[in-house]
């Protein structure tokens, strides 16, 4: 009988991607899949530091993993968490065999193996550079969308962002192999591809500079089955005039554009060391927007970044406003190991100011994204239906995304799901759309 593999998965799109390829070399190594913890010979923990006490949630999980036989499995621990923790890990958790860092994913079979021939823990966070990975090795769990990662780790070092310490410095994968797996995936069903990097938009071909980001989106448009394109996630100083001529020229590409901000203060921009300026954000976003009137814009916003004053906190609050955004992701700041700010700013701003200026926020936000949905309601949209809906109220619900990334929920069928479908939308609220599919291929 062949053990089982479990994983499991936290963070952002690129974790997700992470475990597609870690359940590919599991399985390879002669695991069953399993989303069953109870029933797994090995574990696997996809760890995300980005957020406050990513530590904590960790070591809580693995105080409850066991079997259903009260055997303990394997137990390996991945990802962000992994890198920024290393033999920490180990110390504080009896129940660990295995940590590997985030470049060191591919060794995870030959770790696991070692540690379950001699009992002894295992441990890689060296940096390795290479960032090539076998073609149709990940496993990819979702029928309609596929994951392509196109650069590791980077270079900018934010004051807040813990990135560039657990996923490394730059690497650019090659051009060739990621259409190679761009085509493998566009043959396999999948209709759209979401290109993925820390700083995707700063994707050159390291064979080749010209090969830049503007012009990956032009061969990617031209794979036959690839329906549509999406990528995340971009810097604003990194947006070029052909990036946004391709984005307005190719029609496979999505007409949303997710554009981090993280504060509408210039002087709280300058700290976090973003280089830009509020100024030339918002000049940006009318660029943007003379290119292509009807682009979805989508932003992430941290309040509470150490001396964000009242001020500061009202030019964030005017900034949403004026740019109007149809999505967004807030948090508030809390301080992540290594970097400049945990080292040189002071935590200045009281908890209770935070949680204030962020419900602040989010009720604005949703404001706006109530009055940005309403105006669909009347109008035909084609969707990609992507999965069941989890509003199942009402009979049978499915839910896909419009080109601008809106959710919209329908009744459907099964056999809807990869095919786009015309919908006409009904009804609208601040996180999504409701229709009636009135076609069923567009």
């Amino acid at each position: 009988m062949a053990k089982k593999a479990c994983i499991e998965t936290f963070g952002c799109q690129m974790n997700v991607h992470d475990s597609e390829r870690m359940a590919g070399l599991v399985e390879q190594a002669g695991y069953e899949l399993t989303d069953d913890v109870g029933d797994a010979d090995l574990v696997v923990i996809n760890t995300c530091s980005v957020r406050e006490k990513a530590e904590e949630k960790l070591f809580g999980r693995l105080g409850a993993l066991g079997r259903g036989d009260g055997e303990r499995p394997l137990v390996a621990v991945t990802g962000c968490v992994a890198q920024q923790e290393g033999g920490r890990i180990l110390e504080r958790s009896a129940n660990v065999d295995v940590v590997v860092g985030t470049q060191a994913l591919r060794r995870l079979p030959l770790l696991v193996d070692r540690a379950d021939e001699t009992g002894e823990s295992q441990i890689d966070v060296n940096p390795y550079d290479d960032v090539s990975f076998p073609l149709g090795m990940a496993v990819r769990n979702d029928p309609v969308k596929a994951y392509v990662t196109i650069i590791e780790g980077c270079n900018d070092f934010c004051a807040f962002c813990v990135v560039p310490y657990t996923r490394g410095h730059e690497r650019m994968r090659p051009a060739d192999e990621i259409l190679a797996e761009v085509r493998h995936a566009a043959a396999a069903g999948h209709r759209e591809v979401h290109l993925l990097g820390q700083i995707v938009n700063h994707y050159h071909d390291s064979a080749d500079p010209r090969r830049d980001f503007a012009w990956l989106l032009h061969e990617v448009h031209e794979v036959p089955g690839v329906e549509r394109i999406r990528f995340a996630s971009p810097h604003p100083r990194h947006v070029t005039p052909a990036m946004i001529a391709a984005m307005r020229d190719l029609p496979k590409v999505c007409n949303h554009l997710h554009l981090p901000l993280q504060s509408g203060s210039s002087a709280v921009l300058k700290k976090m060391r973003r280089r830009y300026s509020r100024e030339t954000y918002l000049a940006l976003v009318e660029q943007v927007r003379t290119a292509i009137p009807d682009i979805a814009l989508s932003t992430d916003i941290i309040v509470g970044f150490p001396g964000e004053t009242d001020g500061d906190f009202e030019d964030t609050l005017s900034l949403v406003e004026a740019v109007g955004f149809h999505g967004m992701f807030s948090f508030m700041y809390s301080q992540r190991p290594n970097t400049l700010a945990a080292k040189k700013m002071p935590d200045t701003v009281p908890d209770a100011e935070k949680t204030g200026r962020l419900m602040t926020l989010q009720a604005r936000q949703k404001a706006i994204q109530t009055r940005l949905h309403a105006r669909s309601i009347g109008q035909t949209v084609p969707v990609l239906v992507d999965s069941r809906s989890r509003r199942q109220a009402d009979g049978e619900m499915f839910s896909g995304r419009t080109a601008q990334n809106t959710v919209v929920n329908f009744p459907g069928k099964p056999e809807w799901l990869g095919s786009t479908v015309a919908v006409r939308i009904d009804a609208a609220g601040a996180h999504s759309l409701r229709g009636e599919v009135v076609a069923l291929e567009v």
